[in-house]
């Protein structure tokens, strides 16, 4: 187990994430990419505990979302399981489990200061920290994906379903955006990853 590990997450983490694998008693699948998550937890049939991850994923983001599910399964067993799934349980475990990896010996130095902000109150995804989600991304392997943010307003973009939109203005936190087959408006988080129409 370790020595797969150590292909998908960083060399001085894989220790520690073997422990928490093996006390949870947690049986990891790495699959391919699926657009919609990074990963998910469920409790099997069987009584068996069940992660997923994508075998996609760079090492920092791999890390963070494995620690992600396994809080998750973590807080259902002390908390149990009429909790919210990202509510204030989850999130003290997430960051009480992520606290031995927030080193520079696991992450990256750039990366520790948006963790450290990230873990005061983490969030459902980190794909909704747009700074933290952006600083992960430059160790992705490359892609032909934009962010919304990186879409001129008018400019038309693909999703990943074949979908086709046009990027309006942007509102608080989130863009305004014209499905172009059905007229109707959706809102996009600045940095959902979208294809670019040129």
């Amino acid at each position: 187990m370790t020595e797969t590990l150590s292909k998908y997450i960083p060399t001085a983490a894989v220790e520690l994430v073997f422990e928490l694998i093996k006390t949870n008693n947690v049986h990891l699948k790495i699959v391919n990419e699926r657009v919609t998550r990074h990963g998910d937890y469920r409790k099997l049939t069987n009584g068996q505990h069940q992660i997923t991850v994508n075998a996609s994923l760079n090492q920092y983001r791999f890390l963070m979302t494995l620690v992600h599910e396994i809080a998750h399964l973590v807080a259902f067993t002390k908390y149990g399981r009429n909790i919210k799934p990202h509510g204030i349980e989850w999130k003290q475990t997430f960051t009480l489990l992520m606290l031995p990896f927030l080193r520079p010996e696991v992450f990256p130095s750039q990366l520790l200061p948006l963790l450290a902000r990230h873990f005061k109150n983490p969030k459902a995804t980190s794909d909704t920290d747009a700074r933290l989600s952006l600083a992960l991304k430059q160790f992705d392997l490359p892609n032909d994906k934009n962010y919304i943010f990186e879409i001129p307003q008018g400019g038309t973009f693909r999703l990943y379903n074949g979908k086709i939109f046009k990027r309006g203005n942007k509102r608080v936190k989130r863009y305004e955006c014209l499905e172009i087959a059905t007229g109707r408006i959706y809102l996009f988080n600045p940095n959902a990853e979208v294809e670019f129409l040129k």
